[in-house]
């Protein structure tokens, strides 16, 4: 019995051996078609492209450029002294010729999936200035300005179900708190000054 089913298991072993290296080959070759093969930008690297582009635009004053980024029914919300509302007056052609122009030029872009927020200083005037971005299918839907401010972005965590459901008749619940992890935040110019207010903005 033993030396009869002995060449079978032989002829196993050698069967499995070769399935397995040729199992090999094909992982390896998908391997190399995943490190070779071009990949499609994410959606954080499109968002961020977008800013890029509508920065670009507002420095080259393209607008065309502009108004084909920018939604017509763009959300825009504006933290500041209104003496700084400097992007509202240049896109709404409210700049006028004396003005001390304004430029717009971050010094950071990070991109959270459809959101991406830009920060940047002007070095002739103590201005600090942060932007936070909406890109919705290739176009900027929102736009959330924060001048000398200082802004802290977290993720929202989940909130875990209570996990004591043992009696039904319990008057009281188990509570877990929202845990909001910092995920960015602003680094104020040293003309700014520390007396700056804080926001935080989940998203």
């Amino acid at each position: 019995m033993i030396q009869r089913s002995l060449p079978r298991t032989m002829t196993s072993v050698r069967l499995m051996r070769t399935f397995n290296a040729f199992q090999e080959l094909a992982n390896s070759q998908e391997i190399l078609a995943e490190i070779t093969e071009p990949k499609p930008p994410t959606s954080s690297k499109k968002s961020q492209e977008v800013v890029l582009a509508f920065y670009e635009a507002l420095k080259s004053r393209d607008v065309d450029t502009v108004h084909k980024i920018l939604a017509r029914d763009l959300e825009w919300w504006f933290h500041g002294p209104p003496s700084h509302q400097f992007m509202m007056r240049l896109l709404t052609g409210e700049q006028k010729d004396s003005d001390v122009p304004f430029e717009f030029s971050p010094i950071s872009i990070t991109p959270f999936g459809n959101i991406v927020v830009a920060e940047g200083f002007d070095t002739s005037r103590p201005i600090s200035w942060v932007h936070a971005w909406t890109v919705t299918d290739g176009i900027i839907t929102q736009v959330r300005e924060y001048f000398n401010t200082s802004l802290t972005v977290t993720r929202l965590g989940n909130q875990s179900q209570p996990s004591d459901f043992k009696s039904k008749s319990s008057t009281t619940t188990e509570i877990t708190p929202v845990h909001c992890p910092p995920v960015w935040e602003s680094s104020l110019s040293d003309q700014i000054g520390k007396s700056v207010p804080g926001l935080v903005l989940a998203i």
